[in-house]
């Protein structure tokens, strides 16, 4: 799909869209849970929907009312057998459920784009190998059977918090503590926090014994709950990011007491403009293409900390520097960091390029509304965000879909 976005400025009120990590979380302790759970602030966003069908693929049951999803938990020890998780494009739905699938010693598959099966596992293949667990890897299939043991997990802390957020839904279902110890530097620590928040909703405790080492108790289960998924910043930093660009945009919707790490925006966004920061980015990687956006017309800046900006749904880092550079603008990425260069922005050459990227696109068009652009592959928004555009044209922008 191609969208075109002239150049205006907003204004009005915008309610954050629900909380997609918050969502993932909650919906997950719903399924893991005996009993029936409501939870509230689901979008239908496409990575929702991986994690609803991995729900049903376990054995929960859900149903869906507007935002509203009742859903009744699974049998997590006696997983059908065979089933076939259909993870999408959504890295938190496969790595959040590769280990639920290993509590009662069946084999099973996880599906996915190529572009997500091709993302690194080395964390779970390292831990599975030493416990004798079987994890083969093709192009379109994860396949993964045994059964997962307690016990200490020595874990490197600068990888995706992903990892250690699969962990912590199992491990406390098992007989015995368990320990994850993790090795410094400790990056996305805000989404372990994160994690461990939406698991004491249903009752699961776990403890930080130190600032690198998580204690989690065996022997504890899941308790039915109705809970509300709370405004998400990551999404919120679009529309604020207008702002810095001369709208004049409310936010509503946000906690501001939350754990969220993208919550970071309202900081770094001051910084852009006073001449050419420094920022570190290691523990919120998803605001990086919307920061470098706002950089790119406010005179530059300096990001560290944009390592895993590779392996996310695009080379992120790599897909700015290329579309900014449409913009007029000189981007510099290397292996952990990314400058933007101060110079002349302006109305892009050519046709910008969504890159398959939720947040290429929203960060594309947010630069749009400055200069006026056409993005190709914008239906890429509907990952995260499906009425990104709609809420664009609320706020008084003219949006032009040129096909379907």
């Amino acid at each position: 799909m191609k969208v075109e976005i002239k150049p205006g400025k907003g204004k009005g009120t915008m309610v954050a869209p629900p909380s997609k990590s918050m969502a993932h979380r909650l919906l997950i302790g719903g399924g893991l849970s005996k009993g029936t759970s409501v939870i509230e602030g689901i979008s239908s966003s496409e990575d929702m929907k991986a994690t609803l069908d991995c729900l049903s693929a376990i054995g929960a049951k859900y149903s869906i009312d507007g935002d509203k999803v009742t859903i009744t938990g699974a049998d997590i020890r006696n997983i059908p057998k065979g089933a076939v998780l259909r993870c999408r494009e959504s890295g938190s739905t496969l790595r959040f459920f590769i280990p639920i699938c290993l509590l009662d010693g069946k084999t099973f598959t996880l599906t996915g784009s190529e572009k997500l099966l091709s993302r690194p596992l080395s964390v779970y293949e390292d831990i599975f190998k030493k416990q004798g667990i079987t994890f083969e890897a093709a192009p379109d299939k994860i396949t993964v059977g045994g059964k997962l043991k307690s016990g200490t997990f020595k874990i490197k802390g600068n990888i995706s918090s992903q990892f250690i957020t699969g962990l912590l839904f199992v491990l406390p279902l098992m007989e015995e503590d368990s320990v994850i110890q993790l090795i410094p530097p400790v990056e996305s620590c805000s989404y372990i926090d994160l994690t461990i928040e939406a698991l004491a909703a249903f009752g699961i405790k776990i403890e930080w014994r130190d600032e690198k080492t998580l204690f989690i108790k065996g022997g504890q289960e899941y308790k039915a709950v109705s809970a509300k998924v709370e405004g998400d910043y990551s999404n919120a930093a679009f529309f604020a990011a207008l702002n810095e660009l001369g709208s004049e945009i409310e936010m509503a919707g946000l906690n501001p007491e939350s754990l969220q790490g993208d919550k970071a925006y309202e900081k770094y966004f001051a910084l852009l403009g006073k001449g050419t920061p420094t920022i570190n980015i290691a523990d919120c990687p998803d605001l990086g293409p919307i920061l470098f956006a706002v950089a790119a017309v406010k005179g530059g800046g300096i990001f560290t900390g944009t390592r895993r900006l590779k392996i996310k749904e695009s080379d992120r880092a790599g897909a700015m520097a290329e579309e900014l550079s449409k913009f007029g603008v000189a981007v510099t990425v290397s292996e952990d960091s990314v400058v933007v260069y101060p110079h002349d922005f302006h109305a892009p050459t050519e046709t910008l390029c969504g890159h398959n990227d939720h947040r290429i696109v929203m960060s594309c068009a947010v630069l749009s509304t400055v200069t006026g652009g056409i993005i190709e592959g914008a239906e890429a928004s509907r990952k995260s965000l499906p009425d990104f555009f709609e809420r664009l044209e609320k706020l008084g922008f003219e949006v032009i879909r040129h096909d379907a």
